[in-house]
């Protein structure tokens, strides 16, 4: 049973909750598990617990506010359900080394300084590249207002009308799939989506040495359109013997915005169930009604 769709519905409740109560108990209750299978299965679909997701998702919104907002410490303090300003400071440091307001300070400049070479290096990622069908009517780059933990995410948008249906473009990633092979591995990570207009969705692809495809998925089956909060999306295949390359990414297809963090590959036993395209599913076993009377 995949329980992905469930934990999707729990984050999108917890994203939209984040200032009020939130418990293990209450969000058990709200996927209508015990709250030990619950824990179990988020843990498994996240890597972490529901607990250590609220707390960290509230301090990255706290991180927000600190730096986009002139609230009083303790104001954004109690509004993410913190019992004091001093329980906030220690939950705040473990996560970004500072106290908020050595943090709101120093990341406060060092933000506005990064604004202003914003435009010299919007194309540039470390590790990433820009390609699709379309490429020159997208961006990508890093933004640091908006992301899910940490103190920045990934985003793709459109910047340009899209002229015809069909355009897209994939901010990616290739590595060599030595390390992978005969094994079932997992791309999973953090997707938020602002007026997209075709969809979205994590991309992985398994490629031989002669670049045939071997396995792939893009989420085509389960697209992410319009506005959504962040949330939880995962892709698994299986990594034949023949395989060399392994290519992930995120598309855009259409015009808005998609950003993306905390991505991370791990390798799965054979219960978890693929997400892998069958595009000979749909073959048929002979040829029929060829003169047209069915």
């Amino acid at each position: 049973m995949s329980y992905s769709p469930i934990i999707q519905e729990s984050i999108s409740f917890i994203e939209t909750h984040l200032h009020e109560e939130l418990s293990l108990e209450s969000m058990a209750r709200f996927a209508g598990f015990s709250k030990y299978h619950y824990h179990r299965i988020f843990q498994q679909e996240v890597s972490v617990t529901v607990s250590e997701y609220i707390r960290f998702r509230r301090i990255a919104n706290s991180s927000n506010m600190l730096l986009f907002t002139d609230e009083k410490i303790i104001d954004i303090a109690i509004y993410y359900q913190f019992e004091s300003q001093e329980s906030f400071t220690r939950s705040f440091k473990k996560y970004y080394q500072l106290p908020p307001g050595q943090y709101r300070k120093i990341m406060g400049k060092l933000t506005m300084q990064r604004e202003e070479l914003k435009m010299k290096n919007e194309q540039l990622l470390k590790g990433w590249q820009l390609s699709g069908s379309h490429p020159f009517n997208y961006q990508m780059g890093i933004d640091r207002e908006t992301f899910h933990q940490g103190i920045a995410s990934g985003i793709l948008k459109s910047v340009t009308v899209v002229q015809t249906e069909g355009e897209f473009a994939t901010m990616m990633q290739q590595f060599k799939a030595d390390k992978y092979i005969g094994k079932r591995l997992k791309l999973s990570g953090f997707i938020k989506t602002k007026a997209v207009s075709g969809f979205c969705g994590f991309w992985m692809r398994v490629d031989d040495a002669l670049h045939d495809v071997l396995q792939f998925d893009n989420m085509s089956d389960r697209p992410i359109i319009g506005d959504t909060e962040w949330n939880h999306y995962s892709i698994v295949l299986d990594v034949p013997d023949n395989s060399a390359a392994i290519a992930f990414g995120v598309l855009l297809s259409g015009s808005g915005k998609v950003w993306i963090d905390g991505l991370q590959f791990e390798e799965v036993d054979t219960k978890v169930p693929t997400t892998n395209i069958d595009f000979m599913c749909e073959l048929l076993d002979e040829p029929m009604n060829l003169s047209f009377e069915e």
